[in-house]
């Protein structure tokens, strides 16, 4: 079982990079190396826009949350991952939170269950929008720009 050993090393790393590189130096010596050098660093940028493009913003964005999640204190008003939005009243150990959804109605939440801060404005925002399309209906006519 002497070669055992070397069959082994057959399908490694380094073995097939001298493959490559091998393979490389024989298409330099013909007339079209240029291209393999081209394709090679193209293979070699598909790793690196991967990491700029996929994984970088994605760290970020948890980062973003849990820092958010270990902001969230007691009286802070929050939206969670199922849309539900209230009033943090109170803690009940570390991953969990009491939240008051209506007058007297608290549900426990788990803290990774908090999406965002919420803020009065937004529900404000959506009744005056709500107002500005029943003003609209209003105030102009649907026939205003016929000169008839």
């Amino acid at each position: 079982m002497t070669g055992g050993g070397l069959s082994s090393q057959v399908g490694s790393l380094a073995v097939m990079s001298s493959h490559l590189i091998t393979a490389l130096i024989a298409q330099e010596s013909s007339s079209g190396g240029s291209g393999a050098i081209i394709q090679l660093g193209i293979l070699l940028l598909i790793p690196f826009a991967m990491y700029f493009f996929l994984i970088r913003p994605q760290r970020r964005r948890v980062r973003e949350q849990q820092e958010l999640q270990s902001s969230i204190e007691v009286g802070d008003e929050v939206i969670t991952t199922s849309g539900l939005y209230g009033v943090i009243t109170g803690e009940d150990g570390d991953s969990r939170f009491w939240l008051e959804i209506d007058d007297d109605v608290q549900v426990r939440i788990a803290r990774a269950a908090i999406s965002g801060k919420a803020s009065l404005d937004d529900a404000d925002d959506a009744d005056d929008h709500d107002d500005a399309d029943d003003d609209d209906d209003e105030s102009v006519p649907a026939n205003a720009d016929d000169d008839d």
